[in-house]
């Protein structure tokens, strides 16, 4: 484990499905930092998917109002994302992809 990892705490997520392709392929391994303190509009969330919990998500942050994130995904055409579900609190992000 290098120092970095040892010192941030990071995680690994694979990508399920196509809802953020291009950017992330099906299957693909990508690295978050733990927690929302990184989350700023165009970063990648990892959240917990707030209609069925035992989800976890990944789509790209838009915008915050109100404590509440919008988040799509890149492939909107395959995405289920804020469109459907509305905003998620900030307190269900789980990291921010830092490394796809």
């Amino acid at each position: 484990m290098s120092l970095i990892a040892r010192l941030i705490p990071i995680f690994e997520v694979t990508v399920i499905g196509p809802s953020m392709q291009p950017t992330l392929k099906n299957g693909q391994k990508c690295m978050a930092v733990k927690g929302h303190f990184l989350a700023r509009p165009g970063a990648i969330a990892v959240f917990t998917h707030p209609v069925r919990p035992e989800l976890v998500e990944l789509k790209r942050l838009v915008h915050k109002r109100n404590g509440k994130w919008w988040v799509v995904g890149d492939n909107e055409l395959e995405s289920t994302d804020s469109r459907d579900f509305g905003p998620i609190d900030s307190a269900s992000i789980k990291g921010i992809v830092i490394k796809k």
